[in-house]
């Protein structure tokens, strides 16, 4: 029994480190990535389900500082609530209805919500939201992001993409998408543990997990002044579409 669990137990954390080491690379280069990243490659390995719950700690604790170094709560929840509401409720419903779906068909709507960053990150669409139709178009993205968050968690391309069409300024950006992903995340892996997709050793594992990403985190901060953007992000772009389609494979 020892010896059983004790395999399971260096097995998940292995895959979880180098998930999470890799995810935390990708973050320190670009700044954003990290479930990007570490929830396909644990869906390889591990199913799309448990992958999604062992990614809890890093992504609220990541944006939970960054929400609190904003100084920007009070704003961001006045104007973009339509978002976080819209999001929260679509998260939820998403996550009851894909309850039953097997293994093989999770880790595929994983595999289509990457391809979907990936175009978005790719062609980077550009439109202009008008002050007078934003509260409109905050539910909508939203309600999107909520879709693609109860499947597979990545709401980021989506919500960064909405909020680069409204011109906010850096410091801006950065304190209001940790604001938004925290009020996602919370509900989402709150409502996943209720429906029993996510165990308390999955919990533990993701606390784990935080120590790989800190070496990635440090290690793509300092490869980001030996490498160019452009370049690393054509390596990532190219390695997540082999994940991808090695999920589909699967």
């Amino acid at each position: 029994m020892l010896e059983t669990l004790t395999a399971d137990t260096v097995w998940m954390l292995l895959a979880c480190s180098v998930a999470f080491l890799l995810g935390g690379l990708v973050k320190g280069t670009l700044g954003v990535g990290l479930p990007l990243v570490a929830v396909p490659l644990l869906s390889l390995i591990l199913g799309g389900h448990r992958a999604i719950a062992l990614v809890v700690a890093p992504v609220i604790y990541s944006n939970l500082l960054q929400a609190l170094e904003g100084g920007l709560l009070k704003d961001s929840v006045r104007r973009f609530w339509p978002m976080m509401l819209a999001q929260t409720v679509f998260t939820v419903l998403t996550i009851q209805l894909t309850l039953d779906l097997s293994a093989r068909d999770f880790n595929q709507m994983v595999a289509f919500s990457v391809l979907l960053a990936l175009a978005l990150m790719t062609f980077t669409p550009q439109f202009t939201i008008s002050p007078g139709r934003e509260k409109w178009a905050s539910a909508l993205v939203g309600g999107l992001s909520g879709l693609m968050g109860g499947v597979s968690s990545l709401t980021g391309p989506i919500i960064i993409t909405y909020l680069m069409s409204l011109k906010l300024q850096r410091e801006e950006f950065v304190g209001c998408i940790s604001i938004i992903y925290l009020a996602a995340a919370v509900p989402m892996y709150l409502t996943m543990y209720g429906y029993g997709r996510m165990e308390n050793a999955d919990l533990v594992s993701s606390v784990i997990g935080l120590l790989p990403m800190a070496l990635g985190l440090a290690a793509g901060k300092r490869l980001r002044t030996r490498l160019s953007e452009k370049a690393f992000r054509r390596v990532l772009y190219v390695f997540l579409l082999i994940l991808s389609v090695l999920l589909v494979l699967r």
